[in-house]
């Protein structure tokens, strides 16, 4: 059986043969048939397994808590990818941007001084890539906020690093259970418990009764 039919392709099916020097990360807006949320790490393709229920709910807590606390001068986005450079396009779980970086619906990456804030929730095949691959990379393009998002019994704990910028690497500033209380990049807290409740997000407000 062959590789291609065994993952329930075609049998003609071509897996992408990298070019001498790898991937560029303009080729991933190029290359056919990727699977979603494939990123470029020092000129190869990564592609990320299935998402755990932890995994999609952290992203989905982190999301809205902080859509919902964040400044008009900052935005939220989930999944999208980052151009540090020629060789690396990352896809972090979550961003925290400048509004101004929305250049329309057909975007699709951040230049890294458009980033704020990069986390990363870990999964079982990602602990090298979050732990020590991705967070230098993020600190040397400049990106000042970082998270590493770690499992325990069942909820997040939140590692937060900023950027030390007389080395151009991250120090961590706190190691947060239970609950997320920071004043950078903005004033927020985040109740980490709250992993499995649904965000409070209310229906529209009624239309004025006409007379």
């Amino acid at each position: 059986m062959s590789a291609a039919r065994e993952y329930g392709l075609d049998e003609d099916y071509e897996w992408p043969r990298p070019p001498a020097g790898g991937w560029t990360a303009d080729d991933l807006d190029r290359l056919p048939n990727l699977p979603p949320h494939t990123e470029l790490i020092d000129g190869s393709l990564v592609l990320l397994s299935p998402q755990t229920r932890f995994h999609m709910r952290t992203l989905r807590l982190l999301e809205h808590a902080l859509l919902s606390q964040a400044p008009d001068a900052f935005d939220v986005d989930r999944e999208f990818s980052v151009r540090l450079d020629r060789r690396n396009r990352p896809e972090p779980d979550v961003l925290v941007i400048r509004a101004d970086a929305d250049t329309g619906p057909r975007q699709t990456w951040l230049h890294p001084d458009e980033v704020v804030l990069a986390v990363e929730v870990v999964s079982d095949d990602s602990e090298e890539r979050d732990r020590r691959v991705k967070p230098v990379k993020y600190a040397e393009a400049g990106i000042r906020h970082f998270w590493r998002v770690e499992e325990s019994g069942g909820l997040p704990v939140v590692y937060v690093y900023e950027l030390d910028k007389s080395t151009d690497a991250y120090s961590l500033t706190g190691i947060h259970h239970d609950q997320l209380k920071l004043t950078v990049p903005f004033p927020l807290t985040i109740d980490l418990t709250a992993i499995n409740g649904r965000p409070p997000i209310g229906p529209p407000p009624e239309e004025p009764a006409s007379d």
